[in-house]
């Protein structure tokens, strides 16, 4: 049931905004959750992936696979993950694309736009979990 009248809830202009998505929203769009330990420590359920990240492969042909990010194709709304590949008939590897929405991020790659990123979506912010140092150095010992 649709309850904004600000928004459409139409197929047909849902799938022209989703395809004809200008980059930067294409971004948002490849969001990807974060792992139950990173969601407890940041607060935060989901983040744009981003080359560098580390994820686990939740969906399809290679569930369970994990790797590190090694690029971003927004135009294409796909992720190549290292040692994720294929062999084409003619013998070359090429890396296959998995949809951002089949990842789970285990280890953000961490810069200060992610940093401020985090402590604005997080959601237990007058709960003092809102360092994620304190989180890490809990378990250290």
């Amino acid at each position: 049931m649709k309850f904004s009248t600000s928004v459409t809830s139409s197929r047909r202009k849902n799938r022209k905004a989703h395809f004809g998505a200008h980059s930067e929203a294409r971004r948002k769009l490849m969001s990807a959750n974060l792992s139950k330990e990173l969601q407890t420590r940041y607060g935060v359920r989901s983040m744009p992936i981003r080359k560098d990240d580390e994820v686990v492969i939740t969906r399809g042909m290679y569930k369970t696979r994990e790797g590190k990010v090694t690029a971003c194709f927004r135009k294409k709304f796909v992720v190549h993950v290292e040692r994720i590949t294929r062999e084409k008939v003619n013998g070359t590897t090429v890396p296959v694309g998995i949809p951002a929405s089949s990842l789970t991020i285990t280890k953000l790659k961490m810069d200060k736009d992610r940093k401020a990123a985090l402590e604005r979506k997080n959601r237990n912010k007058g709960e003092g979990a809102k360092s994620g140092d304190d989180a890490a150095m809990s378990n250290v010992d």
